[in-house]
C-alpha cells in the first residue's frame, strides 16, 4: 500500500514518523493493504481485536500512513508523565463523570475538528465475545460520521482497509451485521479469540 493518502482524509508526521511505523509494523510481520478512503471523518473499527499486540498494530498503521486517527481512554489515565504521551499519540481523554455522555462528548469532538477519525475496537476486550459493545453505533447515528472496517488478517498478515458499512439505524441489526460480516473475512492475531 502507497504511503500517500487521499486528501480529504487527515495526515501527519513525515518520512521518519513513518519509517518508524514499518518498523513496528514489521516487529510482528504485519503489513497493511486496501484503499484509505477519501473521507475528512470516519469511525474505524479495528476488528477482531484479540491480542496485546493489537495496540501495535494499530500505532504502526497510524504512523506508517501518516494517518492522523485518535481513540478514546479514560481521562484518569491522562497524568504525567504520560498524559501528555497519549495525546501526542491521538488520546481523546474521556470524562466518565461529566453532564455530558461519551457520545456527547464525541459529537462535540467531531464537531471541533474540519477532519477527525476514531479507532474503536467494539469488542471491548481481548478475549471472545458474543457481541459487540454499542458505543460507536450510538456515535455514528448522533453524528452522521460514516463507520469503516480496518480488518485484522493473520492469514495474509494485512490489515485491511476493508469497507464502509451500510447502518439501518437499527442498532441490534446494525451491530450483528458488522460483526458477521467481520467473522466471515477475518480472524485475528489470536483466531482462537475471534
Amino acid at each position: 500500500m502507497s504511503s500517500l493518502l487521499p486528501p480529504n482524509a487527515p495526515s501527519f508526521g513525515g518520512p521518519l514518523s513513518r519509517l518508524f511505523g514499518r518498523i513496528m509494523l514489521r516487529m510482528v510481520g504485519m503489513k497493511v493493504g486496501g484503499t484509505v478512503p477519501d473521507v475528512p471523518k470516519a469511525i474505524l473499527l479495528g476488528l477482531p481485536h484479540t491480542s496485546n499486540w493489537d495496540l501495535l498494530l494499530a500505532m504502526g498503521m497510524k504512523y506508517a500512513l501518516g494517518l492522523n486517527y485518535s481513540w478514546m481512554m479514560k481521562k484518569e489515565a491522562f497524568f504525567f508523565p504520560f498524559g501528555g504521551m497519549f495525546k501526542a499519540m491521538g488520546g481523546i481523554p474521556i470524562d466518565r463523570k461529566a453532564a455530558k455522555d461519551v457520545v456527547g462528548q464525541m459529537e462535540d469532538w467531531f464537531a471541533a475538528n474540519e477532519k477527525a477519525w476514531i479507532g474503536i475496537t467494539p469488542e471491548g476486550t481481548r478475549t471472545k465475545v458474543d457481541r459487540y459493545k454499542k458505543g460507536y453505533l450510538r456515535i455514528a447515528y448522533a453524528t452522521g460520521v460514516p463507520v469503516f472496517i480496518v480488518g485484522v488478517d493473520s492469514v495474509t498478515r494485512t490489515l485491511v482497509f476493508d469497507q464502509f458499512m451500510d447502518l439501518t439505524g437499527d442498532i441490534e441489526v446494525d451491530n450483528h451485521q458488522i460483526r458477521e460480516f467481520v467473522r466471515s473475512k477475518y480472524t485475528g492475531l489470536k483466531p482462537e479469540n475471534s
